[in-house]
């Protein structure tokens, strides 16, 4: 993959795929805006190296098509803000004719910045429909991928679009797969793996595979229930997925030290939280966060970790009940000094979001430079697993 220069975008029209898949609250605030401040530097780029147009495409959700052009899952409140953090006139494009897009934006001033409307109000999107990638693309000269954390889904605005424009990587895209590629693909030992959240089948490979290089593989959440239950263990009501039990009854340790939690906070029957070990959790419990012993083994593990990566809450996070122990993983990260970490997934930022502003255990926007927070989810967990992202092999045809 060709880097990108400023001779390659100089007057040219830049179509530009980036994720600006963000939570957006009923007043069309943007909760978090992670994902769009790590593509400002590209964005800015462009400007400073005069880019005749900047067009952006992205997605919001995952709109069923009775819900298509609708406001509900408009662009539009990006647009907005992307104007407001940038300082720039942000253009946004709700028109669904290539032709008019393009006749639209030709009648803009040099070095205009656009955003189209949600790509996936297009059915041919999620197709990869290679008409559809030709209409797209001809609204640019080149094509740059910034959306990592999208690249591991087959579609038109990723994969198909390649093949009419000269295509190249982002700079944020990049930076993802040089941090994963340094520090998590080839780890300074010892390695600490922590998995915790939901999706457990996008999980499962990482622990095949890192229980072959990791020391030790700290496991909460649903995941953990999972592995319980395929076990034998009573874990009441609690969330599994029933589908990879059978995977899940085959692992076990390997080189790496597989660490399930030994006690857990749930609520019980009448709805009162309580602390429960192993062994003890009762029909109606709701297991919703690691306990204090297995907080407290996961918290001195870390600390001897020279690797970390982290992928998931081990509790139910929205709940201050059982926010405990992912605080206590949060802040024996922060204090390893000596440990290259990469923290990622939607769910895990999240949590260091709310946790950070509870209890301040950093400064805002003081993250130390030891810590890469990726914007990568499913992306960057199967990119771990070694398995092949359909929008990174797209831009290696150049």
């Amino acid at each position: 993959m060709e880097n990108l220069t400023p001779e390659i975008v100089k007057n040219k029209r830049v179509l530009m795929r980036v994720d600006f898949n963000v939570d957006i609250d009923e007043t069309g605030k943007i909760i978090d805006d992670f994902r769009i401040q790590r593509t400002l530097p590209t964005i800015k780029f462009l400007k400073e190296e005069s880019a005749e147009k900047i067009i952006l495409i992205s997605h919001l959700g995952q709109p069923e098509k009775n819900a298509f052009w609708t406001e509900k899952f408009t662009l539009k409140p990006i647009a907005d803000y992307l104007e407001k953090i940038l300082k720039e006139k942000i253009s946004f494009c709700s028109l669904k004719n290539f032709q008019e897009i393009k006749e639209t934006i030709a009648k803009s001033e040099k070095g205009a910045i656009w955003l189209l409307e949600n790509i996936r109000y297009h059915e041919a999107e999620e197709k990869n429909d290679k008409d559809f990638a030709h209409e797209l693309s001809q609204l640019g000269d080149i094509y740059i991928n910034e959306a990592f954390s999208v690249s591991h889904r087959e579609v038109a605005s990723l994969c198909a679009i390649t093949k009419f424009l000269p295509s190249y990587p982002g700079f944020l895209l990049e930076d993802e797969i040089k941090h994963l590629n340094n520090i998590i693909i080839n780890p300074k030992p010892p390695l600490v793996i922590i998995l915790g959240g939901t999706k457990v089948e996008d999980k499962l490979p990482l622990i095949d595979i890192f229980s072959l290089k990791a020391h030790w593989l700290l496991i909460g959440g649903v995941i953990a229930n999972t592995i319980l239950k395929a076990w034998k263990f009573e874990i009441g009501s609690s969330l599994y997925e029933e589908k990879i039990i059978e995977k899940a009854k085959n692992l076990g340790s390997k080189t790496a030290e597989l660490i399930l939690p030994g006690d857990f906070f749930v609520l019980d029957k009448k709805q009162q939280k309580k602390n429960r070990e192993l062994g003890q959790v009762e029909k109606g419990d709701n297991i919703l966060d690691i306990g204090p012993i297995a907080a407290s083994t996961f918290r001195d593990i870390v600390k001897k970790a020279q690797t970390i990566f982290w992928n998931g809450p081990v509790g139910k996070i929205e709940d201050q009940r059982f926010q405990e122990g992912t605080k206590e993983i949060l802040e024996a990260v922060i204090q390893n000094k000596e440990a290259k970490t990469v923290i990622g997934g939607g769910d895990t930022l999240k949590s260091l979001k709310i946790l950070n502003s509870k209890f301040l255990l950093v400064q805002a926007d003081q993250i130390p430079d030891s810590i890469f927070l990726s914007t990568g989810g499913g992306a960057m967990l199967q990119y771990l697993a070694g398995q092949t992202l359909p929008g990174l092999k797209a831009l290696e045809k150049i």
